[in-house]
């Protein structure tokens, strides 16, 4: 029989994981509902719900379904929402127009929420992709996103859901200067309490495809030149440049920063978080959720300790919160305790 006693202080790290309540003692991280952002797709039309094919569990709704659909999250504790637009190919043009009425289905939705859950949080995508015909999140000239005409637009949009009752607009799509020059113009509208979450860390990923089909965007842009979107979103190759994006957001007016994706980017997120210390968010994007669903249906992972154990990476590596579609079902979970 081995004796440790003598030759060291008798420390014995088990012993604080023996029983669940030292363990929660000691635990340095903890996630909580209100950590949990919601993304919800909206469609055109009344009384509808239909499944995503690509994300099992996940709806578009239509904006009448909205605050029914929501309702659950906010009686869980979950916070903010954020709203994506599903728009059919018919509805679209090159230029993504759709994104700058007032009254599209995302302004609608945001005065139907805010009317029922007026304490519900709501963050808007602020980018032409679910509008355009070509699925860039800017305006197309000569075969290459054109940044200026891009953020005109970008203005339009980010205004009118603020009018609508958005809480916080979210630009997603990547373009130089768009963080100041929207700062600028809802400050000038009178619409200063309107919070800026900047994607500054978004990357040219490969796990947006589920995404894509949730929005009705095409798989790859109908462009032989700009096939993808690695000329304005970042390269998975580099984390420096990702400090340089976030302090440049920051800088124009940024409330609040986001990494995206998530779990392949955990060292962007800790860097992020320990370089600035500024409000930083992590989106658990669809191809994340799909990967994990699917290995849970073939019965290859344990559906909620996969979810959770996935959620708390996010905490642990310093978001102050996390966009994710589990968001209700792992809420459930926490307050069921």
């Amino acid at each position: 029989m081995t004796h440790f006693a003598g030759a060291f202080p008798s420390t014995r790290m088990r012993r604080n994981r023996r029983d669940a309540w030292n363990r929660a003692l000691v635990a340095e991280n903890a996630l909580t509902p209100s950590d949990l952002i919601w993304p919800i797709f909206l469609t055109e039309g009344t009384g509808q719900k239909d499944e995503v094919h690509s994300m099992p569990g996940v709806f578009r709704v239509s904006p009448d379904m909205a605050a029914e659909h929501v309702a659950e999250a906010v009686s869980l504790g979950i916070t903010a929402v954020a709203l994506f637009p599903y728009t059919p190919m018919e509805h679209r043009d090159e230029d993504g127009t759709g994104a700058l009425e007032a009254d599209n289905i995302t302004c609608r939705a945001a005065r139907l929420l805010k009317a029922a859950h007026p304490g519900l949080g709501l963050i808007g995508d602020v980018a032409l992709d679910t509008y355009t015909t070509h699925g860039h999140d800017g305006v197309l000239r000569d075969g290459q996103v054109h940044n200026e005409e891009t953020v005109e637009r970008l203005i339009i949009q980010a205004v009118n859901m603020a009018r609508a009752g958005v809480d916080v607009v979210a630009p997603s799509d990547m373009m130089d200067g768009r963080i100041g020059t929207i700062r600028a113009a809802l400050d000038a509208e009178g619409l200063i309490h309107t919070r800026i979450m900047s994607y500054a860390a978004k990357y040219a990923s490969g796990f947006y495809a589920p995404f894509r089909d949730a929005v009705g965007s095409p798989t790859n842009a109908n462009r032989p030149v700009l096939s993808d979107k690695k000329t304005y979103q970042m390269d998975p190759a580099n984390t420096d440049e990702a400090l340089r994006e976030v302090a440049l957001d920051l800088a124009e007016g940024a409330d609040m920063v986001m990494v995206k994706p998530g779990l392949p980017y955990l060292d962007v997120l800790h860097r992020v978080r320990r370089e600035f210390g500024a409000p930083t968010f992590v989106y658990q994007v669809s191809g994340e959720y799909s990967m994990l669903m699917a290995a849970v249906e073939r019965g290859w992972l344990d559906h909620d300790r996969a979810m959770m154990e996935s959620l708390m990476c996010f905490k642990r590596a310093g978001a102050n919160g996390i966009l994710t579609y589990f968001a209700v079902k792992a809420a459930r979970l926490l307050k069921a305790g």
